[in-house]
């Protein structure tokens, strides 16, 4: 177990909750609903920011309203899997606009990477020229996503001790 999550009390993981469900709730709102003084609450998230445990604040965008028409997960298969070859297909893919998501993973793919593109045209396009034109890619499959549906966060799995 990380040691960050050691360090987690009730109080924390009830913050974090909270910003879970809403990332927009007020430092007095968080307080209110804990129940603590909203400089206690605000030295808290300090100290969660401080340490790592939130990595960042999002919003949800409706990807219609960004041009996107559709979502793609490419599995990659390298031909070759040095260190060097797998960082740099990585760097390129997460440079490419489209990718939003990667995945390293273990099985008969090397990577899974979450694609958006407008159309069925420009995933043609981004997979012969953005994927396939490189010489450590062996083999790629495209799978079209029909619906993509989450929890928001992630759940608790610390133990309270």
């Amino acid at each position: 177990m990380d040691s960050t999550a050691r360090t987690l009390d009730r109080t924390d993981r009830e913050l974090v909750a909270l910003l879970t469900e809403n990332a927009r709730r007020s430092n007095k709102e968080l307080a209110a609903r804990i129940g603590l003084a909203p400089s206690t609450c605000s030295e808290r998230m300090r100290r969660l920011e401080d340490g790592g445990v939130f990595t960042g604040f999002h919003a949800d965008v409706d990807p219609a309203a960004l041009g996107i028409g559709l979502r793609a997960i490419v599995a990659i298969r390298l031909s070759r899997h040095s260190a060097a070859e797998v960082d740099r297909f990585k760097d390129h893919a997460l440079a490419m606009p489209e990718v939003v998501r990667l995945w390293h993973v273990t099985g008969a793919n090397d990577f899974l990477v979450e694609a958006v593109v407008r159309d069925a045209s420009h995933l043609r396009q981004l997979a012969v020229s953005g994927f396939t034109t490189l010489p450590e890619v062996a083999h790629i499959e495209t799978s079209l996503v029909f619906e993509h549906v989450g929890k928001p966060g992630l759940p608790d799995l610390t133990i309270d001790e």
